[in-house]
């Protein structure tokens, strides 16, 4: 005999008998948070590997014309990491304390 496909509310529900359990939430969501908080994380290094970037090449040109970009490097990248380690601070704290909550 042949088997019908399922319907989309069929593929939706989890399997008779399983549920989706209340504990499940606090996992998921420290896996969203730990995400972002490595997402800000790589953000934040690549902001400044940006800046020493322009900082090695500025140095090794050493003309006024690599001197203004190194200074409007660091003006803009200031204002961006401040920015960014607004939002990874306490995502890193929530971090911790989430862990030391669902793992205790």
């Amino acid at each position: 005999m042949a088997e019908t496909e399922p319907t989309e509310t069929e593929t939706v529900r989890p399997p008779s008998g399983e549920s989706d359990a209340p504990s499940a939430w606090p996992g998921r969501v420290l896996g969203y948070l730990r995400g972002t908080t490595y997402l800000l994380g790589s953000v934040l290094v690549f902001s400044l590997l940006t800046v020493g970037t322009v900082g090695i090449i500025a140095e090794i040109k050493g003309t006024w014309h690599w001197a203004i970009h190194l200074e409007s490097t660091i003006s803009y990248m200031g204002v961006f990491v401040a920015g960014v380690l607004a939002l990874l601070l306490p995502a890193a704290v929530l971090l911790v304390l989430g862990r030391r909550v669902v793992d205790a």
